[in-house]
């Protein structure tokens, strides 16, 4: 393969196409909701969402025919935070989304708890006195954020939920994510399988009563409880924080040494500061043991530099994209699902692939080295993206 041909499939892989009806000028069309959620790239997986197929349950379609009103719509979006990289990026994507659609709204009003639940209630209640039409929200804790959003939607306010949910079904009209629980299972899979199905491993989960977190650790549990072999040495919360996930693992490290077979981590912010804590630790990069985590491109470049074994999934912040388009198209009468789920992407390490988890890219063409090692994957806004630079225009 070209260098060219490299750089044109890893970028098709790492910008993504969750937001490309988006983009085009418009909410995802209803009947092709799940299937546009599902085209996360031209060249890696194309299919349906696993995310959708795999699921257990069942995934409702709710009418929102009574929610319909002529535009353009005033939209509150009440943000639990920007306390992480990828916080960041789904924060931008949903402003990206705003602006491609800003003919469709009166006002697009953005708040942000930073990270403090309490403030994200006040900050809903301000935006419900504001007369919004629809109500977007990434709860800062599934708990605390229930009772408000129920109220919201009791009063005849339609609720999407982005990236994080509330805990009762009734009070939201969709939850968009990319599966937390299909996520986990596959990471959680590829680490048993690659060690044979027995081994001591480490579980870092992101951040404690967040639900993405709760959810990934219980799957992750599930699927290592079905390998008697598996001994899981300690479980730490890391906020999603590459600094505590270093610190974190270089006390585990300190206590258990050699004993560690294998790291599971549900994202790579708190990955790379696991890898890094082995690095400090003087092991070499083939004494790495395994590792689970995506988003990161920090991630992905210390796996393919140290060369340990490596499986990552991206919860793609392209979620942001999906959700806005969502919620118009609430606002336009049109049938939405209960759960929308945006695909993802596997990456593996050269040869690491297992029985049930296989590559849709390998590492070495996905990995982003020209891009800085902050850099979020799959974020969906195309090829010049730079959080950094970002401005959006929208009406406010």
């Amino acid at each position: 393969m070209s260098e060219s041909s490299k750089w044109n499939r890893r970028q098709a892989l790492t910008t993504g196409l969750a937001g490309a009806a988006v983009a085009a000028g418009g909410a995802l069309a209803p009947v092709n909701a799940v299937r546009a959620a599902g085209a996360a790239s031209s060249l890696g997986y194309t299919g349906l969402p696993r995310t959708f197929l795999w699921n257990p349950g069942f995934n409702a379609l709710v009418d929102t025919s009574k929610f319909k009103k002529p535009g353009p719509y005033i939209i509150g979006f009440s943000n639990a935070s920007q306390a992480d990289l990828w916080l960041v990026t789904f924060f931008q994507g949903v402003q990206w989304a705003a602006e491609k659609n800003a003919a469709k709204l009166k006002k697009f009003i953005v708040t942000d708890a930073n990270g403090d639940p309490a403030k994200q209630v006040s900050d809903i209640q301000d935006l419900l006195n504001q007369n919004i039409d629809l109500l977007l929200v990434n709860p800062a804790t599934a708990d605390a954020l229930d009772p408000i959003v129920g109220r919201a939607t009791r009063s005849g306010i339609p609720v999407v939920t982005a990236a994080r949910r509330v805990q009762t079904d009734d009070n939201f009209v969709s939850f968009v994510t990319a599966s937390d629980t299909a996520l986990a299972r596959m990471s959680a899979t590829w680490l048993a399988e690659h060690l044979g199905g027995k081994g001591k491993i480490v579980l870092l989960p992101g951040l404690a009563g967040a639900s993405p977190a709760e959810m990934r650790l219980q799957a992750a549990k599930e699927v290592f409880a079905q390998f008697p072999g598996i001994e899981i040495l300690d479980t730490q919360y890391t906020g999603w924080s590459p600094a505590n996930g270093k610190q974190l693992m270089s006390a585990i490290i300190q206590r258990q040494g050699k004993a560690i077979n294998g790291v599971w981590a549900d994202s790579g912010l708190q990955g790379s500061g696991s890898v890094e804590a082995f690095v400090n630790a003087g092991y070499k990069p083939n004494e790495i043991p395994p590792h689970t985590g995506g988003d990161l491109n920090r991630m992905y470049k210390l796996a393919y530099e140290q060369k340990f074994p490596f499986c990552g999934i991206d919860y793609t912040p392209s979620i942001g994209i999906s959700a806005l388009g969502l919620a118009l198209n609430v606002l336009e009468g049109v049938s939405v699902p209960k759960r929308l789920d945006v695909s993802f992407q596997i990456v593996v390490s050269e040869g690491d692939e297992t029985a049930s988890i296989k590559a849709d890219v390998p590492l070495k063409d996905y990995v982003a080295l020209d891009k800085p090692d902050d850099f979020i994957m799959g974020h969906g806004m195309g090829a010049g993206y730079d959080p950094k630079t970002f401005k959006a225009k929208y009406p406010t």
